[in-house]
């Protein structure tokens, strides 16, 4: 006898893969949807990373859509994101400071909003997303150092 609970069905390019995540960790697009905007609402109010989104987004509704859309690809596995994410974030004037600080309010949000499993699934994503856009940051702010000399000859040894 299936005990299973039944889940509401998911908009997913991968509905195999998707029904085993809710399952595992309880996450729906309701619950995404409802962190996601619960996050967000921290990070607008947050005195280190406020001013940052403030100055890039001044329509917070579509923003959020496209967050809630990147978090279901992301943690559902639904293939509904198609976008640019180290692009965008490497046009900012960012650093670790703000990674870990969007880490922080992350963590303490999907642990307010989510069961244990779900909190841990998204936590584990956002940290490895955090490393790679700080990775894509601090590269793209490195300044390359000139292929030659300045146009001088060089002669073998």
């Amino acid at each position: 006898m299936n005990t299973a609970r039944p889940t509401a069905q998911i908009a997913s390019a991968r509905p195999e893969m998707t029904a085993v995540i809710v399952t595992a960790t309880g996450l729906d697009e309701s619950l995404l949807r409802e962190m996601v905007q619960a996050f967000y609402a921290k990070v607008r109010s947050d005195a280190v990373l406020g001013p940052i989104f403030d100055a890039h987004i001044t329509d917070w509704t579509p923003h959020l859509e496209r967050m809630i859309t990147f978090w279901s690809s992301v943690a559902l596995m639904t293939g509904r994101y198609h976008g640019r994410p180290q692009e965008a974030h490497t046009k900012l004037a960012v650093g670790a400071l703000h990674f870990e600080r969007w880490l922080a309010l992350f963590k303490e949000t999907a642990q307010e909003t989510c069961s244990a499993a779900g909190a841990a699934h998204l936590i584990t994503r956002a940290e490895r997303i955090a490393r790679s856009l700080l990775s894509a940051v601090e590269e793209s702010q490195t300044v390359p150092k000139p292929l030659s000399d300045g146009g001088a000859q060089r002669t073998p040894p």
